[in-house]
């Protein structure tokens, strides 16, 4: 008897530490406070995150589905370089695709808690606000905030959001993300990020919501658009901000988001950031090469020239996941890597993933190389395995053949885990060096 008891108790305490509500890294908050100016990140689908999905998945349509979000999210760049305002699917609204890290974020007067996801290609925060239709039961009870206030429809804010509206004397828009739709007022209130407090920050209060794609408690836009956070806190941050993003497998938030110049790494490698004016929000680089092992790949230089009036070049994205190359660049490298494994390895697809093997890899680096800069990327950075079979893929893929993905390259997060990447807009700088995060 004694020994079934024993038995079940062990079982129930397995069963707790796997849903992490024991586990001192797991819970429904971050493991440790948020300090000075940094915030600790963590994957939204991690075994620990809040946030994550916990319906069984296998590995293989855990793939198909990133590759499904980081299809819709080209969508979204389709629109922005194109100069149009929205996704021809979506009619009067503006399409975003759900990124992929959140941190702490604390709204109005009292603080309230709200872990927003992260998104350097996107301007404008918003959070679900009380009284919210076919929101997450966890919302900002605005209500309760003393220095809470709605934007009037006369405030230049309200000509910088997507689709604006005017129903009264407020400031009101409509977007769509991924598969969400969500109609929001323009308002102000205190927006705490680790110890700083940023008075009458503005943001999109959701009033309403469908669709299960949105960040289910807001988002934070750490793009270079006038309503960005970098925007918005300029005389604070000025405009510098580093991140390091965890792998998606980390069991803890230990990447981390690091606000303004204090803090940062004086010794890194850098390239410029170029700016493209009609696509103010997007973090442009010049990315001149690519190695595959020791070898240089010959890729044609006008797949990754920067063009302003066609939206070409090379952009780094925290929200897609996989690192999209202009076809023949992609091509190029593919080929190299195929040709580095050889002829007698058995090629084979999974998704959007045309190389994958079932035998080890044995090329060890690929580099990234930028004007002044070369990043080399470890397996990890570039290979995706499978943690139940032997297949392995390479973490890259052709840009989608429509008019404008077609001249993108888009550095994705896998690419980028576990390393510190420095955005200096002041000194149009991007630095990154190695940084083991996860």
């Amino acid at each position: 008897m004694e020994g079934s008891i024993i038995f079940l108790l062990s079982l129930l305490l397995f069963f707790t530490l796997a849903k992490g509500l024991t586990n001192p890294k797991c819970g429904s908050s971050f493991p440790q406070a948020d300090k000075g100016s940094t915030l600790q990140v963590l994957h939204v689908n991690s075994p620990c995150s809040p946030l994550r999905n916990n319906a069984p998945q296998s590995w293989v349509d855990t793939v198909l589905q990133m590759q499904s979000k980081d299809q819709a999210r080209l969508d979204l760049f389709a629109s922005l370089v194109a100069g149009r305002s929205f996704v021809p699917i979506a009619s009067g609204r503006q399409v975003i695709q759900s990124p992929t890290y959140i941190v702490r974020a604390k709204i109005g007067t009292p603080p309230q808690t709200l872990l927003v996801a992260v998104d350097n290609s996107n301007d404008v925060a918003w959070f679900p606000c009380s009284g919210c239709v076919g929101c997450s039961s966890t919302v900002f009870a605005s209500d309760k905030s003393t220095t809470f206030k709605n934007v009037s429809c006369g405030a230049a804010q309200c000509s910088q959001v997507p689709n604006p509206t005017c129903g009264g004397s407020s400031c009101g828009f409509n977007l769509t993300y991924g598969g969400s739709s969500i109609a929001a007022n323009l308002s102000q209130d205190t927006l705490t990020l680790a110890t700083d407090a940023v008075p009458s920050y503005t943001f999109g209060c959701v009033q309403k919501a469908t669709g299960s794609s949105a960040p289910p408690q807001g988002l934070l836009g750490l793009g270079r658009g006038p309503l960005s956070f970098l925007s918005q806190t300029q005389s604070h941050y000025q405009s510098t901000f580093s991140y390091c993003l965890p792998s998606y497998k980390s069991p803890n938030f230990s990447g981390t988001l690091r606000l303004g110049p204090n803090g940062q790494p004086k010794r890194i490698k850098t390239t410029q950031l170029l700016r493209n004016p009609r696509r103010s929000s997007f973090y442009y680089v010049n990315l001149v090469g690519v190695k595959v092992g020791r070898r240089i790949v010959d890729i044609p230089p006008s797949a990754l020239a920067f063009n302003p009036s066609t939206g070409a070049g090379t952009i780094i994205d925290s929200g897609t996941v996989f690192t999209r190359l202009v076809e023949p660049a992609y091509t190029a490298v593919r080929n190299e890597f195929r040709r580095r494994m050889g002829r007698n390895t058995t090629v084979t697809s999974l998704g959007g993933f045309d190389t994958c093997y079932t035998v080890p890899i044995t090329i060890p680096t690929i580099t990234l190389m930028f004007a002044g800069m070369n990043v080399t990327l470890p397996q990890d950075n570039f290979l995706i395995r499978s943690s139940s079979s032997s297949t392995t893929c390479l973490a890259m893929a052709a840009s989608p053949a429509d008019p404008v993905n077609s001249v993108l390259n888009v550095i994705a997060n896998w690419q980028q885990q576990n390393h510190r990447f420095l955005f200096d807009v002041p000194n149009s700088k991007l630095g990154v060096a190695r940084e083991t995060c996860s």
